[in-house]
C-alpha cells in the first residue's frame, strides 16, 4: 500500500506543477489555489508513504514521477520540444525509478 500512496503522490506532483504554471506567477487565483492545495496533499501522501519506505528511494521516486510526468505533459500539451536527447534522459529517469522500486521491494 505505501507504494500506491507514493505513486499517487508522484502523480499529484504533475498536477500541482502544471497548476502553478497556469497560475502565471501567482497572479491567477484559482490555478494558484489548486496548485498549492494539491502540493500539500502530495506532500502529505509522501509523508504517509515514508512511514514504510526508505526516505532516499521514496523521495527520488516521488520527484522522478513528477519530473517525467511534467516533462511529458509539457511536450504533448504545451508545445515543448521532444528531442531525442530529452526523451533519452527522461527514459533514464524512468529506469532509475523502476530500479529503485525493484531494489526496495
Amino acid at each position: 500500500m505505501p507504494w500506491v500512496v507514493l505513486v499517487v503522490a508522484g502523480l499529484l506532483e504533475i498536477v500541482w506543477s502544471l497548476a502553478l504554471k497556469h497560475a502565471e506567477g501567482m497572479t491567477r487565483l484559482w490555478p494558484a489555489v489548486v496548485g498549492i492545495g494539491v502540493a500539500m496533499i502530495s506532500l502529505g501522501m509522501l509523508s504517509v508513504a515514508l512511514k514504510h519506505l526508505p526516505v532516499g528511494s521514496a523521495y527520488a521516486i516521488w520527484v522522478g514521477i513528477g519530473t517525467v510526468g511534467v516533462a511529458v505533459v509539457g511536450m504533448l500539451a504545451l508545445g515543448e520540444p521532444a528531442t531525442w536527447p530529452r526523451l533519452a534522459f527522461l527514459a533514464l529517469i524512468v529506469v532509475g525509478i523502476a530500479g529503485l522500486k525493484f531494489v526496495e521491494a
